[in-house]
């Protein structure tokens, strides 16, 4: 279950993400988490993506299944 305040490492860039909400699509009532990136980015630093597709299980670079994000811990002196 994705957590808010907690930090999390993508599988593949291995950049580090903070979960500030769980959000719900006022269309489609998906389920979404917003979150944003811990490093520089040029396109924005707010994002949101599906609830799904952030538990989703993907092939690594080796082709075993890991989680998309990792969960790392609590946000502990973050700048934002």
């Amino acid at each position: 279950m994705v957590q808010p305040g907690m930090i999390y490492q993508h599988y593949r860039k291995k950049s580090r993400y903070l979960v500030l909400s769980l959000a719900t699509h006022s269309e489609t009532l998906e389920p979404l988490v917003i979150y944003i990136a811990l490093y520089d980015n040029d396109m924005s630093k707010v994002w949101a993506r599906p609830l799904a597709m952030w538990e989703e299980l993907v092939l690594d670079k080796i082709g075993q299944q890991v989680p998309r994000f990792k969960l790392i811990g609590p946000a502990v002196n973050t700048h934002l």
